[in-house]
Formats: structure tokens, sequence, C-alpha cells
């Protein structure tokens, strides 16, 4: 019975999967040249401003609903019953923390080191407004696993983030051109979120349910706050002890290792939270979703985290001119956070938010951000750039990975029925690494063709070891039938 219960919440999660990463795909790579373009029109320093309100954007984001979108998600009865309740706890809120920032900005910018950065905050983190009107609506249709219809919302959202930061920046609107592209994009997709959710508008107010989403949703938001400050503390130490042009660098390489927890962490969240929060209900087949889950994601996100780390150099100059080769030292190790993200924040925590174990991600997030400010502090004052990569990726590894770990095992989640599937990824990594390094050592030629020759052949290395007998097999036969078509 858990199989089939496992298996049918995996078709669900796996339609809604392959429509979010659709959608996650073609807005990263758009996003991905749009970056190109605004490398290109920028100075370093209007990069260093961006980090500093992005760093105060992306904390407001995930804590703008009280945790009310969480909790609507993993919501045991009707919606119906709890949305007017929900939409007016969210909206309150995000209105109260928007006032909260607008006050603190010239406060938060200085501490940064980037006092002129006052004027973006505040005008990057009134997304929040957006986000918080739409937040039950989206909510309702990740429960429902309509991430087509997400997914529709946030490329629309894009394509005018693109066309006004684009002209914008041209204009030599410099940091402005990220903010006013942003704040565009999400009107538009908040939009169209609510047109397609087709809720009725209903406002009220019971205490009763406010009470149980907030029991649920105020440890939800706090962890995912102290993610967020996690995740971006560093452009604040590396702003205030390095300056605006070496966190124009940092800022950079952190976008690029942000690349896969940013398209393929986001889509799998659309899924996670209401697949594991279904799987929950039995404890049997949570931790077979575990089981069959951790493997997956790893075999996917260390072949890339290895291309990142010894290809750094090429990969820089070929995307980003040599002029900003600076990061590509920095990018070596924030692939190392890049794999420990994937699971922390992408796995671990939908797992424990799933299970109402909200109060666990406070102690996890907690945990790391106590090892992480020293280590990024001392990185940066004795290694620059490169040693706040260092710390960060220190911290990750010797603090939040184990960390994560023990708090799944005392949830009941059986881990060791999950080291078996992680036997062929990890000797993969391995000879790829080893096959990589080797090879650039010797290679010379453009750094493209380094790309191309040492990357793709290094990827073949990782994937032949790391799939099953079985599986090769089935791919062999499927492709000598197609020769023979």
């Amino acid at each position: 019975m858990t199989d089939d219960r496992v298996e049918s919440i995996g078709r669900q999660a796996g339609s809604g999967l392959r429509w979010s990463l659709l959608g996650n795909t073609v807005t990263k790579a758009a996003s991905f040249v749009m970056s190109l373009v605004l490398a290109r029109l920028l100075a370093t320093e209007d990069f260093g401003v961006y980090a500093v309100a992005l760093a105060a954007t992306q904390f407001v984001m995930v804590v703008k609903d009280a945790g009310v979108m969480a909790a609507v998600i993993q919501w045991r009865g009707r919606i119906s019953d709890i949305a007017p309740t929900a939409t007016v706890l969210a909206f309150l809120f995000a209105t109260g923390l928007y006032a909260l920032f607008w006050v603190g900005a010239p406060y938060f910018s200085a501490l940064a080191g980037s006092e002129q950065a006052t004027g973006v905050v505040r005008l990057l983190t009134a997304v929040i407004l957006v986000e918080a009107v739409t937040a039950v609506r989206s909510a309702v249709l990740m429960r429902e696993f309509a991430q087509d219809k997400l997914a529709a919302a946030n490329l629309a959202g894009f394509a005018v983030n693109a066309g006004v930061a684009i002209s914008l920046a041209a204009a030599g609107a410099g940091a402005y051109s990220f903010a006013c592209g942003q704040l565009g994009g999400v009107i538009v997709t908040g939009a169209i979120i609510v047109l397609l959710a087709r809720m009725p508008w209903r406002i009220g107010f019971d205490r009763a349910i406010a009470a149980r989403l907030l029991r649920f949703g105020l440890p939800s938001a706090l962890g995912f706050g102290l993610e967020a400050v996690l995740m971006n503390s560093s452009f604040v130490v590396v702003g205030a002890i390095l300056g605006e042009e070496q966190l124009g660098y940092y800022l950079l390489a952190f976008n690029v290792s942000s690349w896969v927890p940013g398209m393929i962490g986001t889509a799998l969240r659309y899924v996670s939270l209401p697949g594991f929060s279904r799987l929950a209900e039995d404890q049997d087949s949570l931790s077979e979703g575990v089981r069959r889950s951790v493997p997956l994601l790893v075999s996917f996100v260390m072949p890339v985290a290895l291309v990142m780390a010894t290809l750094a150099h090429p990969l820089v100059t070929v995307l980003y001119e040599p002029r900003w080769d600076p990061a590509a030292p920095v990018l070596s190790f924030l692939a190392v956070l890049m794999v420990v993200r994937m699971i922390t924040s992408y796995l671990v925590t939908d797992i424990l938010i799933s299970t109402g174990a909200t109060r666990s991600t406070v102690w996890l997030n907690l945990g790391w951000a106590l090892a992480l400010l020293p280590a990024l502090i001392a990185g940066a004052h004795f290694g620059g750039i490169r040693g706040a990569a260092i710390g960060h990726a220190a911290a990750a590894v010797l603090v939040a990975l184990p960390l994560g770990l023990l708090l799944l095992r005392r949830q009941g989640v059986r881990l060791r029925a999950v080291l078996p599937g992680l036997v062929r990824p990890a000797l993969a990594s391995v000879v790829m690494y080893l096959y990589m390094t080797s090879f650039a050592a010797v290679f010379e030629g453009p750094a493209l063709l380094e790309l191309l020759l040492v990357g793709g052949s290094g990827l073949l290395v990782f994937a032949l070891p790391a799939t099953p007998p079985a599986v090769l097999s089935r791919l062999t036969r499927q492709g000598r039938a197609h020769v023979r078509l």
C-alpha cells in the first residue's frame, strides 16, 4: 500500500515538476542572457549596490506572509474555510514588514557599506506587497500541483522584468534598473496568478483559524528567514569589509553558483512541499519517498558543481568577459555551498515542514548561522572574497549538513536506506574530479574549447559509473532501435 501511495503522489508531483522545471529552465536561461547584457551595460559598483538591496529583498520575501503560504499548502482541511483569514494575515504581516524596512533601509545600507543603496532597497522590497496579495492563491496552485499555471505566470512576469531592466540600464539608471524590472515583473505575475487561481475574494478573520495558521506558519517563516539571512549575510559582510567593487565580483560568483538552486531548487520546492506533506501522513511512505529522492538529487547536482569548481576561470571568462575573472576563485568554493544548499534548503527543510516540525528548521538555520558569521568575517579579513567563500563552504559542510541529517533522524526518517543509492554517484564524483583536474592541468587552448571538451567529457565520465547497468542497458536498446528506424 505504501508503494502505491508513493507512486500515486509521485506521478502528480512528477507532472508538476516537469512543468515547473520547464518554466524555470526557460526563465533562468533568459535570466542568464539578461545578466550577460546587464554585465556589459552596468559598472561593477552597480552590481554591488544591487547585492545590498537583493540581500534585504530575499529576506523579506521568505518571511513576508508569516508562513501562511506554507501553512495553506500543508493544511489538511478545506481551503475555503481558511482562505479569508489567511489572505488577511498575509497582507497585514507584509505591510507591517515593508514599513519596517522602509524606515530601516538607510541603516541597513550603511551597515553593508553602501549608503546609496537605500532607495534601491526601498523600491525592491516593495515586491512583498504584491506577493502578499497572491500568497494564498499561489499556495492553492502549488497544493493542486498546477505548476503549469504558475510557470505561465512566472514567464510572463519575467518578460516584463527583462524588458524594463535592460531598457533602464541602457538609459543609465544603474542599480535601479534591476529593482524596477523585478517590481514590474512581480506585478504582472501576481495579476495572472489571481486570474488563474479562480478563487473568490472573501475577506474575513477567524481567531481560531488564525491561531492554527500562525502556530504552523511562524516557525516556518522564521526558519526560511534565517535561511535567507544565511544566504545573503555574505553580501553584507563582504560589502562592509571589502567594499562595493569586491562585492560586485562576489555577487556575480554567487549568482552563478545559484543557477542550480534557482532553477532546480525552486522547481523542486513547488512540488516537494505538497508532495512530502501528503507522504508525511504515513511514516513508511515518507521514508520511501526520501530514499528515492536523495540519490536523484545528488546525481544531478554533483556533476554540475564539479564543472563549476574545476572550470571556474574559463566559465567566468567566456560568459562575462575577462574583466570579471576575479570572481572565478570565489565560484570554485561556492560550488561546494551549492551542493549543501540543495540538500539542506530544498530537501531537508521541505521534509521537516511537511512533517509539521517547523521549529526544527529554525534550529537548523540558527546553528548554521552561528557557525557562518564568524567564518565569513574571518575569511573576508584574511582571504578577501575567496576567503569569504571558503568560510561559507566550510560552515555548510561541517555544520549545516550534519545538523540537517540529525534533525531528519529525530523525525523518524530512516536515512540508512538512502546510503546504497548514494554509492554510485559518490564514486562517479571522485572519478570525474580526478579526470577533470588532470585534463584541465594539461589542456592548452581557448577558454570556450576548454569548457566544451573538459566539461563535456567530464559529464560523460560521471554519467557512465553513476547510471545503474539496467538503465544503461535499456538506453542502449532504445538507441539501437532508433538507429534502425
